[in-house]
């Protein structure tokens, strides 16, 4: 089998034992900026809690942000983990993000400027930075995180060591160039994560992770 049908498979799979995931939960880009951020180092159901926080606070907004201390933030976000740091990193955040012109600013940028855009930020990974690429700008990048590597290895289709550009490279460049497939691939790999081995017939841990 080529990698592209190896990869087509394993989706196949995914999409059978879990259907569609409807995933990023958002009610606009920006709060999926926000939620990438806060999701970093943590599960979430905390990030939700430390969204539904700014919400009450009317705090969901770039002006918001800008004019709240970093300490006023950080206790608003504690439910997400290292909320000081985040905090911070929240603030560098979206004060470039308003020098920048907000998002009628940024989206005008080509994929490849906009993603060393994004990576310039302090505090901004590779996959905060493709997270925020994918569902908040609808940009065809495939998002690598821990559980892409855990699954991929335990199919004997990487070593799981490999550098984050060589498995993005990887994925994109065996697949379409597609972002419906990137968002819904992505978010069933985090399904599958959450699924338990139940060594049963019916299990779906083992109906994903049977050999090739």
């Amino acid at each position: 089998m080529s990698q592209q049908s190896v990869l087509l498979e394993i989706y196949r799979r995914l999409d059978e034992c879990y259907g569609p995931q409807h995933w990023w939960p958002a009610d606009s880009p920006f709060e999926i900026m926000v939620g990438a951020i806060l999701t970093q180092n943590t599960a979430w159901t905390n990030v939700e809690k430390a969204i539904n926080n700014l919400k009450d606070a009317k705090a969901l907004n770039v002006h918001a942000l800008i004019e709240l201390s970093e300490e006023s933030l950080a206790k608003l976000i504690r439910p997400s983990g290292y909320f000081n740091v985040k905090s911070k990193r929240l603030k560098h955040f979206v004060g470039w993000f308003e020098t920048e012109g907000r998002f009628n600013g940024l989206k005008k940028l080509n994929n490849e400027m906009l993603r060393k855009r994004l990576l310039d930020v302090n505090g901004i990974g590779p996959e905060t930075a493709d997270d925020i690429l994918l569902y908040a700008f609808e940009r065809p990048v495939f998002v690598i995180d821990a559980y892409t590597r855990r699954l991929f290895k335990t199919l004997n289709l990487i070593d799981g060591t490999e550098p984050y550009e060589t498995l993005r490279q990887f994925f994109e460049s065996s697949l379409v160039s597609d972002v419906g497939l990137f968002k819904a691939y992505h978010a069933l790999i985090v399904r599958h994560a959450k699924e338990k081995c139940t060594h049963e017939s019916s299990c779906l841990h083992c109906k994903v992770e049977s050999p090739l």
